[in-house]
């Protein structure tokens, strides 16, 4: 019997079973060479992405944003000329060329990290070069709409999504907890950022300044409308050029503030009935206390009502005021207030006040007119704000929070109209008419404080921080405006003064100027003169 062979349909089915496990073959063979034999990105480079929340202002206004950007890793190996590579990429993607043309002659993995966070047009770059081995791995970047205008405020996270500063550390958690969810709504007013940013810009460029700052707070609620620090940085670039800088003046420093503090001064002693505001003080040219003696700022009279005395800034009438409340009383006070101890806002941002140990009878005088003792300008805003609000405690807040939140009584609310008195006579007849913004009823205190030296021995000489704080409209407060110039020097116009009657006053009063109609604050209505 004839055996025979394979027919053609039994030889396509052997080669096709051949094809497929060939096939296989392969297919398996690369599977195991890009799972086990091909490395993954070095360790410490590779990441994943932490999603983060909206941050948006009080009215809903975007203030930050993840948008998808990429990671660019390089394969070594495929690159022909390493050399060559390295331009391009450093060119295409901003990248260190020398840190490039090292890691790819050196490599120690099969994968190295050409840029992390490339935007859309800079991988088009990148793909324009027709390089072999490029990889793009998914990865978000925290983008500021508004720049340099919140930059301190909000602070910027790192290139793996983590707050590093501002408000994105201090309200991390709750940024990640929400990510995907609603936004999170902060109490900042864009409307009134932007005007406090262009304002104390415009003065920190017309006195020369080395420094500007500025906050608005709502004194019932406690709630921050706007806070500005110069200088500032692009939060969206973060290569510092010139003066730029991350340090939030208003919170995370401190500073002696100088006339300010006799706001707190007359407080004390309006709630202790030590003196009244019509009780007349002996002023003269100095006044000694043991081995020292107090000079006042500008010449002043004989004597001077305690009204005067605040209206004109005496420091010698407010150092007599001062001492009739007492180192203890006066520190007791001061703590009630929160200025003994760092402030607890959302903000990480702080700073820990400096005060006496031995609180005599010298440092309880100077302590009156702000001298001796330096707090964070925010800690301060949320002390006078008692003044003004009825007498109660508040807590400053970044979040949105529009219920009166006021807290323990610390003043009696006798006291504190007594002060929203006191304090609209400064603005109508003392050192702050230049803060008199007609309609709107504006109290406040001008203060001029020398700077320390940097050996911490005595002050510079006419070397000021100025600063302005108003309280509007002062017959019912709803806002706190201050205002403060780091080193601002005299110009023409102020005949070569810098004193905060002529430089921090007026930027206080525009500031005002500006934002009362967008806070819908009623203008009083202009009284008509009989003709």
């Amino acid at each position: 019997m004839t055996q025979q062979g394979p027919t053609i349909y039994q030889r396509r089915i052997v080669i096709g079973a051949a094809l497929c496990v060939a096939g296989f073959l392969v297919v398996g063979f690369q599977l195991v060479r890009v799972t086990l034999l091909r490395p993954p990105p070095p360790l410490g480079i590779e990441h994943v992405a932490i999603a983060r929340s909206d941050i948006v202002d009080r009215n809903g206004e975007l203030l930050a944003r993840d948008l998808p950007v990429t990671d660019l890793y390089a394969l070594v190996e495929p690159l022909d000329d390493k050399d060559q590579a390295a331009r391009d990429l450093a060119r295409a993607t901003g990248a260190d060329y020398r840190r490039l043309s090292y890691a790819f002659t050196h490599a120690r993995h099969p994968y190295v990290l050409v840029a992390r966070q490339i935007t859309p047009d800079v991988q088009d770059k990148v793909m324009r070069l027709g390089l072999p081995g490029l990889e793009f791995q998914p990865n978000t970047k925290r983008y500021y709409p508004n720049g340099r205008a919140t930059a301190q405020l909000l602070g910027v996270t790192d290139p793996d999504g983590n707050g590093q500063s501002g408000l994105e550390l201090g309200l991390d958690a709750r940024l990640h907890k929400s990510a995907g969810a609603r936004p999170v709504a902060t109490s900042i007013d864009m409307r009134v950022q932007y005007i406090l940013d262009s304002e104390v810009a415009a003065a920190r460029a017309e006195f020369h300044a080395i420094k500007a700052g500025g906050l608005v707070m709502d004194v019932n609620t406690g709630e921050i409308l706007a806070m500005v620090s110069l200088p500032d940085f692009d939060p969206n670039d973060r290569h510092f050029k010139g003066d730029d800088s991350d340090k939030n003046i208003m919170a995370g420093d401190r500073y002696e503030l100088g006339s300010v503090f006799k706001v707190l001064s007359f407080a004390l002693a309006m709630e202790d009935h030590t003196t009244t505001p019509d009780e007349v003080f002996p002023i003269g040219n100095g006044y000694k206390i043991g081995k020292y003696t107090i000079h006042e700022a500008e010449a002043m009279p004989a004597t001077y009502t305690a009204r005067e005395i605040l209206a004109h800034s005496s420091n010698i009438g407010t150092a007599q005021i001062a001492l009739r409340s007492g180192g203890v009383r006066q520190r007791q006070f001061l703590a009630s207030l929160g200025l003994l101890q760092m402030l607890d806002t959302e903000l990480p941002e702080r700073a820990r006040p400096i005060f006496p140990s031995n609180w005599g009878t010298i440092e309880t005088a100077t302590i009156g007119f702000g001298h001796g003792i330096s707090v964070a300008p925010l800690s301060y805003v949320a002390a006078a704000a008692v003044v003004v609000n009825g007498g109660r405690k508040i807590v400053p807040t970044f979040l949105k929070h529009p219920q009166d939140a006021r807290g323990a009584q610390i003043l009696k609310p006798a006291t504190s109209l007594e002060m929203r008195e006191l304090l609209r006579y400064v603005v109508t007849d003392g050192t702050g008419r230049k803060a008199d913004i007609l309609g709107y009823d504006v109290g406040g205190k001008t203060g001029s404080a020398e700077k320390p030296r940097e050996n911490g021995r005595g002050y510079q000489s006419h070397v000021l921080v100025t600063s302005f704080l108003a309280a509007f409209p002062i017959t019912d407060p709803r806002y706190i405006v201050f205002v403060l110039l780091d080193t601002p020097h005299g110009t023409r116009e102020t005949g070569g003064v810098a004193l905060a009657g002529l430089t921090a006053a007026p930027l206080a009063g525009r500031v005002i100027s500006r934002i009362a109609p967008i806070l819908n604050v009623p203008q009083k209505p202009v009284p008509h003169e009989n003709t």
